[in-house]
């Protein structure tokens, strides 16, 4: 007989993300019965996603705009790639003034969050986040992208981009963890789930497979991409899940080897052994070259013996996370950074 163990599917380790301070406000702690948890006022959770949305939509992650640039000084970039990489850098400047938003499919917002068991709100927090979406599209030139279903064939626009999608969990702790996404249709549209069998694990079947999908992907959704691949998975839905996680680059610190007890882990050869094949398809930032992706995560979790899904996907380029951490009752930021008119691109 087999000895109980328990690993989460998902064992990440140290959060490196940047964050700086937003407000001292809307989190106290308060003691229940012999233990300390912390009280989230639910206009705090309306303050922070109405500050995330409004974030995402005009600035980019610093090590995003690092790779735009790399772009213009690397010698084996094509003119075409060069042309891409300097018109996103100089529409991430227009979009840093917070008046356009760098690009006009401001998305689906999509919130993932993770409540540890010791975080009490005083509400619903799918209204109080729902709220801070509806402020910033209210109050920002952002574009209303919702449709709701009257019936089978009738649609109308929300003029609000409600609904969102909010996935919250429960955890461990007192934190209350977020990253908030607006997902464009270009990228939406280019997530697929491939259902395949063990015929395909193989060094020879997996990368002929994967370049004929990663092509297929074509360049709709603006390269260079953020590449996600994964590999098993416990359910379909479940594979997807993990591509979206693993896109936005939220399962950076898994292992980089698996275990008997199942979990999830990172492949760091696979990586770039896909980063150099999409490096040689010629297809590049959108006209031809060599910066189809930026990079590549790659992710094996566990399957049904009878069962082999693979996922593909990329995020649009707007991602925030934030972390109002209990330690010192503050609400923290992760920091995006705005692009001064005054840098030296070239």
């Amino acid at each position: 007989m087999s000895q109980f163990t328990y690993s989460p599917l998902l064992p990440t380790g140290k959060d490196d993300t940047p964050y700086r301070c937003i407000s001292t406000d809307y989190v106290k702690s308060t003691e229940i019965g012999g233990r300390t948890f912390i009280e989230v006022d639910p206009a705090g959770l309306t303050f922070l996603a109405e500050q995330a949305m409004a974030d995402v939509s005009h600035l980019l992650r610093p090590g995003h705009l690092a790779q735009l640039r790399a772009i213009l000084d690397d010698p084996e970039a094509t003119q075409n790639d060069r042309f891409v990489a300097l018109e996103m850098l100089k529409n991430a400047v227009i979009s840093a003034e917070r008046v356009l938003p760098m690009c006009q499919d401001t998305g689906t917002a999509l919130i993932n969050g993770e409540r540890g068991e010791c975080v009490l709100t005083g509400g619903t927090d799918g209204e109080a986040l729902s709220r801070g979406i509806y402020n910033t599209y209210q109050s920002h030139n952002l574009r209303f992208s919702q449709l709701a279903p009257l019936s089978m064939f009738e649609e109308k626009n929300t003029a609000n981009n409600l609904p969102a999608q909010i996935d919250i969990s429960a955890g461990a702790g007192d934190e209350y963890k977020f990253t908030f996404i607006q997902k464009g249709g270009g990228s939406a549209n280019k997530t697929f789930l491939y259902q395949k069998t063990k015929a395909v694990l193989t060094p020879e079947g997996l990368k002929e497979f994967l370049k004929e999908a990663i092509v297929s992907l074509g360049t709709a959704a603006c390269p260079p991409y953020h590449l996600a691949v994964v590999i098993g998975g416990s359910s379909a839905e479940y594979n997807l899940k993990v591509v979206k996680k693993a896109s936005i680059r939220d399962l950076d610190s898994l292992p980089k080897s698996g275990s008997m007890t199942g979990h999830g882990w990172r492949d760091a050869y696979w990586e770039d052994e896909i980063l150099k094949m999409t490096r040689e398809l010629g297809i590049g930032a959108q006209f031809g070259g060599k910066y189809y992706c930026h990079d590549v995560r790659v992710i094996r979790l566990p399957r049904h013996g009878a069962s082999c899904p693979i996922g593909i996907g990329y995020p649009a380029q707007q991602i925030a996370k934030s972390e109002p951490k209990s330690q010192k009752m503050v609400c923290f930021w992760n920091n995006l950074k705005p692009i001064q008119h005054n840098i030296c691109l070239i």
